[in-house]
C-alpha cells in the first residue's frame, strides 16, 4: 500500500489527475499539467507544463498553430524540466494517445532518461474505448500498489452506473441518429469512446466509429447523413467558447440551418473541456449527459446548464 506521505506522483494529463484522485491518492500528487483543474484544491500543486500556442484563439487559429508546430516535429507543450527534476517523482503518469492532448509519452521518456533516476516509473495511458478507460484505472491502481477493496468497489460502481443507463435506454424503441462534433473549424467527428457512449445512451451514432480515432470530415458528409441530433463537444472548449464558435460557423455557412437537427432545435452544446475528452472516471457523467440529451423523458441527472445546454440561435 502506498504511503501518501512518501510516494510522489506527477500527472501530466487531466484524466490521470482525476484517476489518481478517484483512487484516493490526491495528496500524493506533487506535480501536474497546466490543464489539471479537477478535482478542486490542486492550485498549490506545482504546474509543470505550458502550451506553445494561444489557447484563447478560435478553433481555426488553434488548428493552424498546432499544424505549424507538428510540421516542424516539435511538441505542442513545454515541460519545466528543472522543476520536474527538483520534484524527483516516483511515478509520472502521461499518455500515448494524442500528441495534441498532452505531453507525449516519448518526450516524457526522453526527459526521464536524461534527468531523473532509474527508479522513476512512467505510466502511460492509451485508451480507445470505455473498457480501455476502466482498465486504465485498474492498471494505475495496480502500478501504484493500491488494489484494495475500496478501489475495486469504486470501479465496480462506475460499471454499474453504465449498465443501468444501458438497461433503460435499450427499452426505448426510437433510437435517434446522433452526430458528435469534436472540433469545429475544421470539422472533426468524435471517435474513440464517444460512439460507444452514444449507443449506450440510446442513440444511433453516425460518422464516427467506436474504438477508432476521431477524424476530419466535410460538411457534406453531415448534410448527407442529416442526423436527428447534433452534439458539439470540442476538446478543451467550455460551453461559452463552443457557443461562440458555433455561431461563427453558422454565419460562415448558412446551409447548417437546412439540417433536420437545426430545424427541430435538436442542437446541443456540451462542456468539452470538463467532460467527454478526459478519459477517466467522469466519463460516466459524460454518459449521463448523453442520456439526458438523447432520451430526456427517461433520464434526468441534473447536468443541464452545467455540463450541457440546448443551442438557441
Amino acid at each position: 500500500m502506498i504511503n501518501n506521505n512518501s510516494t510522489k506522483i506527477v500527472t501530466l494529463i487531466p484524466s490521470a489527475t482525476e484517476i489518481v484522485a478517484f483512487l484516493g491518492q490526491k495528496n500524493s500528487i506533487i506535480g501536474r499539467s497546466h490543464e489539471c483543474d479537477y478535482p478542486h484544491g490542486l492550485n498549490h500543486v506545482a504546474n509543470l507544463t505550458s502550451p506553445k500556442i494561444n489557447v484563447d484563439g478560435s478553433s481555426s487559429e488553434i488548428d493552424k498553430q498546432i499544424n505549424t508546430i507538428l510540421e516542424n516535429s516539435l511538441s505542442v507543450y513545454k515541460v519545466d524540466v528543472p522543476k520536474l527534476k527538483q520534484l524527483n517523482p516516483d511515478f509520472i503518469i502521461t499518455q500515448a494517445h494524442c500528441e495534441v492532448c498532452a505531453v507525449s509519452f516519448s518526450e516524457v521518456e526522453n526527459i526521464v532518461n536524461a534527468n531523473l533516476n532509474k527508479n522513476t516509473k512512467i505510466i502511460s495511458l492509451q485508451p480507445n474505448t470505455l473498457d480501455d478507460v476502466f482498465n486504465d484505472i485498474k492498471r494505475v491502481a495496480k502500478d501504484l500498489n493500491i488494489e484494495n477493496d475500496d478501489n475495486k468497489k469504486l470501479i465496480k460502481q462506475l460499471n454499474s452506473r453504465k449498465k443501468k443507463i444501458n438497461e433503460l435506454s435499450s427499452k426505448e424503441k426510437i433510437k435517434p441518429s446522433v452526430a458528435c462534433i469534436e472540433w469545429i473549424d475544421p470539422l472533426m467527428i468524435a471517435g474513440n469512446w464517444i460512439p460507444e457512449m452514444v449507443e449506450i445512451a440510446g442513440g444511433k451514432n453516425i460518422l464516427g466509429k467506436s474504438g477508432n480515432d476521431s477524424h476530419w470530415i466535410k460538411f457534406k458528409e453531415i448534410l448527407d447523413q442529416d442526423p436527428d441530433i447534433m452534439i458539439f463537444l470540442p476538446c478543451g472548449f467550455n460551453i461559452k467558447k463552443t457557443e461562440e464558435e458555433l455561431k461563427r460557423l453558422i454565419k460562415k455557412n448558412k446551409h447548417w440551418r437546412s439540417l433536420k437537427a437545426f430545424k427541430n432545435k435538436e442542437i446541443f452544446i456540451c462542456d468539452g473541456n470538463q467532460f467527454f475528452n478526459r478519459p477517466g472516471p467522469r466519463l460516466i457523467e459524460s454518459l449521463e449527459i448523453f442520456a439526458e440529451i438523447i432520451h430526456p423523458n427517461v433520464f434526468s441527472f441534473k447536468h443541464s446548464g452545467v455540463g450541457w445546454i440546448k443551442y438557441n440561435d
